[in-house]
């Protein structure tokens, strides 16, 4: 695993995150709503289902925000390791580069603002900082 691939974990993590709490909210509007009574006259179904339609949504629900809980656990974890990571690089503006585009999530145009450099400038201590990125022993791997 390189050093860029390494520190971007925690990107795609967070978008995981993002996209499994979407399906979250679905699944709790699904489950909030009252289904209609079906009578399809083509099926004939020998016993009715013993639960209402909602609690097959609630399974799932339930299930997911587990997920989600153990995927932001896993998230926390990979930040601070990151963030160790990245304390360790000597200059200072390539330490902040890589917290701005690995930890909080900087596009590399507001990166250039918050450090009022042009984008060849940034791109030159992000090339330069990953070169100093020594990566931990047991790195955290999603």
């Amino acid at each position: 695993m390189t050093t860029k691939e390494y520190l971007h974990q925690a990107y795609r993590l967070d978008q995981q995150i993002n996209s499994d709490l979407e399906e979250a909210k679905n699944l709790r509007e699904m489950a909030g709503s009252v289904s209609a009574v079906r009578y399809d006259t083509d099926r004939v179904q020998s016993t009715p289902p013993s639960d209402a339609p909602f609690v097959k949504a609630l399974d799932k629900l339930w299930d997911l925000e587990q997920k989600v809980s153990a995927e932001l656990n896993l998230l926390s974890d990979l930040k601070k390791q990151i963030r160790e990571v990245i304390e360790a690089v000597p200059d200072t503006d390539e330490r902040l580069v890589l917290k701005y585009r690995y930890v909080l999530g900087m596009t590399w145009e507001q990166i250039g603002n918050e450090l009022h450099a042009d984008r060849t400038t940034v791109y030159r201590w992000h090339g330069s900082a990953l070169n100093h990125v020594i990566l931990p022993e047991r790195p955290i791997i999603i």
